[in-house]
């Protein structure tokens, strides 16, 4: 079996011929057509060679493995009949400790709240919290689930947007498929769900003016699942009260852009992601999910091609 690296990190190339007995690694050029036929491609969704440019290249390609969570990006119309899996789930609970982290952090007015010279008045603070409060999540996969086991933890309410309505598999959440009544109910609104052609734009200037007065808005999944420009001005009246963005659009984001300096954003660049191992949790998923196709087993972290994720 031949497995092709569509990227340069010497520490995960060992990594992999410590697993790979008998497998021959074959690194990507950074041009150029392949020597020979590969059977697997491990590949980021920005690699040494972009996939558009390299998937015709890769003769009898059988199963593509993106090496990250996401597949927003990837030229599925080039896919035809080869599998395409990621490493799904690998990053949820960093996620959801950082979603905790900003949702914890609105609610205590941090780090306004701390203190480098004697304030106006000790023992006197406007605090929130996170009790009883309404967590609105937009997707219920791996990631928002984490988010919402640790949601139910701060005794918070939770209800979660699905495609199709079905029973909720965790108790304390409630599953529906209206966007418009999670969008009413939640306190904090939080972005866990996958970016497609369907979901680019759901939450326009008619969605984003059905929020509560006052709701802390999250995102973690995609910036294209935002009007950005629509979001302005809802800040800027404080309608929506704060801001919490790891993802924008573009990335990086240019010097000079109104986010970075907007007193209700926070900004932070993609990186909700890391935790130590991060690297080595993608990685594991991808050494079962060899195992399993060398076995014809299925795969885990498939990606439907034809919805595209």
């Amino acid at each position: 079996m031949r497995l092709a690296l569509n990227f340069q990190a010497p520490a995960t190339e060992e990594a992999l011929l410590r697993h790979t007995h008998g497998m021959e690694l074959i690194k990507v050029p950074a041009q150029g057509a392949l020597a020979g036929e590969v059977d697997v491609l491990l590949t980021p969704l920005v690699g040494t060679q972009p996939l558009a440019e390299l998937l015709p290249k890769c003769q009898g390609l059988q199963w593509v493995h993106i090496f990250g969570t996401g597949a927003d990006t990837f030229p599925f119309g080039l896919a035809g009949d080869i599998k395409v899996s990621c490493s799904r789930g690998a990053s949820a609970t960093a996620i959801a400790e950082w979603v905790l982290a900003m949702m914890l952090s609105f609610e205590k007015r941090l780090p306004q709240s701390w203190v480098s010279a004697p304030p106006a008045q000790w023992f006197l603070a406007d605090l929130g919290g996170l009790e009883g409060k309404t967590l609105g999540l937009l997707g219920f996969g791996a990631i928002g689930q984490a988010i919402a086991r640790r949601a139910l933890a701060f005794d918070m309410k939770v209800v979660a947007k699905v495609r199709q309505h079905r029973p909720s598999p965790m108790v304390g959440v409630t599953l529906v498929d209206s966007l418009e009544q999670v969008l009413g109910a939640a306190d904090h609104l939080v972005l866990a769900l996958s970016a497609t052609a369907a979901s680019r734009g759901l939450l326009g200037a008619e969605q984003l003016a059905m929020t509560q007065p006052g709701v802390h808005l999250v995102n973690v999944a995609r910036s294209g699942l935002i009007d950005q420009d629509a979001l302005r001005p809802l800040l800027d009246r404080g309608h929506i009260a704060m801001a919490s963005l790891d993802v924008v659009e573009p990335e990086p984001l240019p010097a000079g852009h109104w986010l970075y300096a907007h007193p209700r954003v926070r900004l932070s660049p993609h990186i909700s992601w890391s935790a130590p191992g991060m690297v080595d949790r993608m990685l594991a998923i991808f050494l079962r999910n060899l195992e399993a196709f060398a076995q014809g087993r299925p795969l885990e972290g498939l990606v439907d091609v034809a919805a595209g994720y």
